[in-house]
């Protein structure tokens, strides 16, 4: 069993599900604590599917790298063999797809099971052939962003021209981890590192326009506080990620950049609850983030990256 857990890395399903449904509560912008309708679920269920489904499938088509660089690996190793993981991996694939048009279903809209293809063919290009070439990092970040747009498209989809900063920010802060992290099994190079940096601050920002443009058209509150005091609890979360990725510049050491990772991943699920707090206030918030227990159980048992 942790050998499944491991496979389909289990701490980082919970940034799965914080996505989607931090993309549905933006959109709804529901402040009460009330029960989701049935297309938010069917988005997470989704989001999950598609996750584990990229993780196993990630690792088959990777399975004689890891032979050399990480024959711990469960692939590698003999402990699953990849031919059962293949068909799990694809018919994880499938869930998500049908969970996706479910959505598509109950929100009375094609366009969560649009999201859905589109994640499945990123999913799939990502694996398959854009891993290991420049454009892998920009493939891993569309991917984040079609997961936030299976979530706002169950919900019928973004109004405000802001929203559409969220997906597109939190993509490219993906695709700056995904960088980030491209030799971490070996050594790092100090220059990709810091491009992985430079990438993950301007997703960050890009993502702070959601309150950031309200606030040049004259909105001072979003929410249950000052548009300015989200901007600043926004600003201490990308600093608190950045310096940790400096570190990592700084040592080089393996570890460090694992760790670096690790904690740029973790960081996922509270960028999304400070999201959730400027669309819907404390309450939910709490929600997303009590994701968070999730990660960190997970880590327990299995390695994040």
């Amino acid at each position: 069993m942790l050998a499944w857990l491991r496979l389909v890395r289990l701490p980082n399903l919970a940034t799965a599900a914080a996505d989607s449904l931090a993309g549905f509560l933006v959109v709804t912008g529901m402040r009460s604590l009330d029960w989701p309708p049935v297309a938010c679920w069917c988005a997470v269920a989704a989001s999950l599917a598609f996750y584990a489904a990229g993780m196993v499938l990630n690792d088959v088509c990777d399975v004689e790298l890891d032979r050399v660089e990480r024959p711990e690996r469960p692939l590698p190793s003999g402990t699953i063999t990849v031919a059962l993981a293949a068909r799990v991996g694809n018919g994880l694939m499938a869930i998500g797809a049908v969970a996706a048009c479910a959505a598509a279903w109950a929100a009375a809209t094609p366009w969560p099971a649009l999201a859905g293809a589109a994640l499945t063919a990123s999913i799939w290009i990502y694996d398959r052939h854009a891993k290991a070439t420049v454009a892998g990092p920009a493939v891993m970040g569309a991917c984040r962003g079609l997961n936030w747009l299976l979530g706002m498209t169950a919900a019928g989809g973004a109004v405000a021209t802001s929203a559409w900063m969220i997906p597109a920010g939190m993509g490219v802060y993906v695709a700056g981890i995904t960088l980030f992290a491209r030799d971490e099994a070996g050594r790092s190079r100090r220059g990709t590192l810091v491009a992985g940096a430079v990438t993950m601050a301007v997703g960050l920002i890009v993502a702070a326009g959601f309150v950031w443009l309200p606030m040049q058209s004259g909105v001072t509150h979003v929410a249950t506080l000052p548009a300015a005091s989200w901007l600043a609890c926004w600003g201490i979360m990308a600093v608190t990620i950045l310096i940790r990725a400096g570190q990592a510049i700084e040592s080089l050491a393996a570890a460090a950049v694992r760790g670096a990772v690790g904690n740029a991943i973790m960081g996922i699920i509270t960028l999304d609850a400070v999201l959730v707090l400027a669309a819907c206030g404390e309450r939910w918030a709490m929600v997303v983030i009590s994701l968070m227990i999730g990660f960190l159980v997970g880590k327990r048992l299995v390695p994040p990256t």
